[in-house]
Formats: C-alpha cells, sequence, structure tokens
C-alpha cells in the first residue's frame, strides 16, 4: 500500500503547518501569560480540530486514488483514538496543577511546552516501533487452515491493551487525587539535577535567588506533565498502530494533530468535566478493542473505516451516558 513516507508534499505542508502555527501561538497570541476563558478555549478547540480535519482530506486529495479513502480513514481513526486516550491525560494535569497550586494563566505555557516535548518523544516512539514491527515478523505458517504471517511486537500490543482496558474498566480514579505528585519520576528527576526554589516567579521556568540560578516550581510541574504524557504513550502509541501499522508518517501525523489540540481541550474540560464521567468505561471498552483487533489481524482484517465507526459510536456512547447517568463523586472530585 502506498505510505505517506513517498508524498513529499504532505511531509513539507504538515512540518510548514505545525512550526507555524507554533510560533503563532506562542508569539502573537499567547506573548503574555493570562488565563484562557471558555470562549477562546472553544475558538481554538474548534480551530484545532478543524485543521486536523482538513489535513485529512488533503491526504486523501494527494494520495493514490485507489489508496486515498483509506489513509483519509486510517489517519481519522489513529487521530479519534488519540483524542479519546488523552482525555484521561488531561484527568492528571487538571490534578498536577491543583497540587502544585499553580496560577490559572500559567498553564498554558506549562502545556505548551510538554506539547514540544511530546513533538520529540511521539516521533521517537513512533518510528522505533515501526522498525522494531518490521523486524519481527514470524515467518509464514498455516493455523486453523489458514496461512498466516504473525508479528510478534503486535501481538504483545494487542495483549497488552486488552490487559490495559479491563485493569482501566476497573480502576478506580477516587484515589487520584490523593496522589502525591511530588514523588512522580519526572519531580525526581528535576529535583536530581536542579536546585529548585519554593517560590513560583511569574511564569518563568528559572530564576534567581541570592545570584544563583534556580529551577522554579513551574519546571518541576513540567518535568512532571512530561513523565505523564510519557506514562500514557505507553497505551496510546501501541493503540494506533493498530490502525496502520506499515505507515509511521500517518501515525506521527494524526498523533501530533490531536496532541496539539489538547491545550485548549484542557481549559474546556476543566470546566466541563462532568460531561466525562463515564468516558473511561468508554476508553477501556476502545483499548481492548483495538487489542483485539491487533491479535486477530493475522486472521481477520478489520478495516479503518469500521474501526473508525465503532471507535467514534463507543465515545459518543461514552459522553451522552456520562450526561445522563452523571458521576456525583467524579464532578466533586475534581
Amino acid at each position: 500500500m502506498d505510505n505517506l513516507i513517498n508524498h513529499p508534499g504532505i511531509i513539507i505542508g504538515f512540518v510548514l503547518t505545525v512550526i507555524f502555527m507554533l510560533a503563532l501561538d506562542l508569539g502573537v497570541f499567547n506573548r503574555k501569560s493570562h488565563v484562557i476563558s471558555n470562549m477562546e478555549a472553544a475558538v481554538w478547540s474548534i480551530f484545532w480540530i478543524g485543521l486536523s480535519m482538513g489535513f485529512s482530506v488533503f491526504i486523501y486529495i494527494v494520495t493514490n486514488e485507489q489508496v486515498g479513502m483509506e489513509k483519509f480513514s486510517q489517519y481519522q481513526a489513529a487521530y479519534w483514538i488519540e483524542k479519546a486516550l488523552s482525555v484521561d491525560n488531561l484527568f492528571v494535569f487538571i490534578l498536577v496543577f491543583g497540587f502544585f497550586n499553580v496560577p490559572r494563566e500559567y498553564h498554558h505555557k506549562v502545556l505548551f511546552w510538554g506539547i514540544i516535548g511530546a513533538l520529540v518523544l511521539r516521533a521517537f516512539f513512533i518510528f522505533a516501533g515501526f522498525g522494531l514491527i518490521s523486524m519481527t515478523f514470524l515467518p509464514e505458517m498455516k493455523i486453523f487452515g489458514q496461512l498466516v504471517s504473525i508479528n510478534i511486537v503486535l501481538t504483545v500490543f494487542g495483549a497488552f491493551l486488552i490487559y490495559a482496558g479491563i485493569k482501566s474498566w476497573f480502576a478506580s480514579t477516587i484515589d487520584d487525587g490523593e496522589k502525591d505528585f511530588r514523588k512522580s519520576p519526572g519531580a525526581r528527576i528535576i529535583h536530581k539535577f536542579f536546585t529548585v526554589s519554593n517560590d513560583f516567579d511569574g511564569d518563568k521556568f528559572f530564576t534567581k535567588k541570592n545570584g544563583v540560578r534556580v529551577a522554579t516550581p513551574l519546571f518541576v510541574v513540567l518535568g512532571v506533565v512530561e513523565f505523564t504524557d510519557v506514562i500514557f504513550a505507553v497505551d496510546s502509541i501501541p493503540a494506533i498502530f493498530a490502525i496502520a501499522p506499515d505507515d509511521p508518517f500517518i501515525l506521527y501525523t494524526s498523533n501530533i494533530f490531536a496532541i496539539l489540540g489538547l491545550r485548549s481541550l484542557y481549559f474546556l474540560l476543566a470546566n466541563f468535566i462532568y460531561m466525562f464521567s463515564r468516558l473511561k468505561f468508554g476508553l477501556a471498552i476502545i483499548l481492548a478493542f483495538i487489542g483485539l483487533k491487533m491479535v486477530i489481524a493475522p486472521f481477520f482484517h478489520i478495516g479503518s473505516t469500521l474501526s473508525l465507526s465503532i471507535v467514534g459510536g463507543i465515545l459518543i456512547l461514552s459522553v451522552v451516558a456520562s450526561l445522563i447517568f452523571p458521576v456525583k463523586e467524579t464532578k466533586e472530585h475534581h
């Protein structure tokens, strides 16, 4: 099948779009730290989703006519899976900011630089994973009268996602609020290599105290956010490999566009968290479904369009269930 890496126009368009939007975000719209209003967050959320959808149409137009719809569906499925699984990440960010008492006007800067780190880390995870997958195909064998080629890594990923889905379904979110994020590996790394002051200094990550350059608690928060993203990538990256294991670039572009819109979604989520009280059950089902898709892939192929429909349906039902049957404890807790 045609691979996006063979389309330099798509690569150049993606890189230029990301660089331009990040520069515009940091250099124009958010030069000064400020509290993000619901209206501003909503506008930016709509913009990022619209830009992401536009890029998927661009992929459809540029790619070969025979595979355009398949690539479009792969991108859409990978995008919405990453978007959905990232909501869990945002729940943790809300807790982290609350734990460290970070003023609301500084949240955006931490999330912005957290996303810059994610751009690099996700590239490593996705392209390294692609290389690993390409080297771990077993020789073709006949199983149940069918000639199949099993990939060790994809099968292990699939089994892990099924386990993660089951674990997520029964996991309690109540204990999260009692977690001491100062003991997070991300915070420990910062404290190990930097002297950290006790007080914030505006939105600065570093400041001077008694003539010595030291890190501020805001830099510790950034470390916790970055490490949290790495942990969540352990679930989300294997999940999207089920969609397009042979095309790392479509996985990376969809992943990055999903991440770029998380900041604005965060500010909406912080105010409307009750709308997602049942989402964890939907995400658990999605993880298990994607895991099952990966395990049975050598025997039965579930197309990207069908996968997209199933994932979209589960997300819609979980949000509707959250509105009809809200979990009071979740709303009060946050």
